[in-house]
């Protein structure tokens, strides 16, 4: 079975570098990469920052700390992956974009090399077509975010072998996260379950049912929630929340799956949750780019 010394991730957002410093302390050489300079400085302050906490709070030695964070490199080349025994992405939850990446990903790390997705929602059999190798390719579902959640949701796509999935699974295990199994079907388990529930949420608010604060207060009280459906939606992002309710309707057929037009209106307004990116002008007047994740509650459509 692999010992994945070498564990390459893509995407240095909150779940990339929540996933690469899971990987750096259970013992492999990380390798994150992100196109965006500003993105890996971001995670790489973000990561020593949450080991940091783990050190402080005597939930981790600082031996073990200051050796994750010595695995840990960063890098924007796709080439560095060539050494990694598995490859998580984490990028934006788009079937084409995560299919194009897992093509060029097939040519460039070793034929050994597991390729894993951090999709929430989408085929992993459709992105495998990608790849020569679709027995290589698998789902690895965390949950957000990564250091402190105790789930991942493993899913075989209809060709992924099983010595990928035990492989994985174990994996994840060394990870300390507890493993849930789902078949290849839109949305897998959790998002199945949760986004009808956050959908419903906004058409209580849409039909003036009730206010934001006694719907979360409803559920947050009445079901023993950590946050209610709307908080918890804007601390997701409403984008996310509504790509994966568009995979949900399409993938299953389902009307109850159809997004609620309030949700659709706050994204088509760019106001979509706690995480929002920052955006300013370059100093030639130049187009947007983006500046790195500002403080909970921008622009939050919902107020959190």
């Amino acid at each position: 079975m692999a010992e994945f010394m070498v564990v390459g991730v893509i995407g240095a957002g909150q779940m990339g570098s929540g996933i690469a410093q899971l990987a750096a302390v259970a013992g492999s050489d990380v390798w994150l990469l992100d196109k965006d300079d500003r993105a890996l400085n971001s995670a790489k302050a973000s990561i020593t920052n949450s080991i940091q906490r783990f050190v402080s709070k005597g939930q981790m030695s600082k031996e073990v700390g200051i050796n994750a964070l010595a695995r840990l490199k960063y890098t924007s080349n796709l080439e560095d992956l060539r050494s990694a025994d598995i490859v998580i992405e984490a990028i934006v939850e788009s079937e084409d974009v995560k299919k194009k990446l897992f093509a060029e990903l097939d040519k460039i790390v070793k034929g050994s090399a597991i390729l894993a997705s951090n999709t929430s929602s989408i085929s992993i059999t459709r992105i495998a077509t990608a790849t020569k190798r679709p027995h290589q390719v698998i789902g690895m579902h965390f949950m957000n975010p990564p250091p402190l959640m105790k789930l991942v949701e493993i899913i075989r796509g209809a060709d992924t072998s099983d010595e990928t999935f035990n492989a994985t699974k174990t994996l994840a295990e060394r990870f300390g996260k507890t493993v849930v199994c789902s078949q290849d079907y839109s949305g897998f388990i959790v998002n199945r379950i949760l986004m009808p529930m956050i959908n419903e949420a906004f058409h209580v608010l849409y039909t003036g049912v009730a206010t934001k604060e006694d719907i979360d207060a409803g559920m947050k009280l009445g079901t023993n929630q950590p946050m209610g459906p709307l908080e918890l939606a804007d601390f997701i992002g409403l984008d996310v929340c509504l790509s994966i309710l568009k995979v949900l309707h399409d993938g299953l057929g389902d009307a109850k799956y159809a997004p609620c037009p309030l949700l659709v209106q706050y994204v088509d307004a760019g106001r979509v949750g706690r995480k929002r990116v920052a955006k300013r002008m370059t100093p030639q007047g130049g187009e947007k780019q983006p500046v790195g994740i500002v403080s909970y509650g921008y622009q939050s459509p919902l107020g959190y």
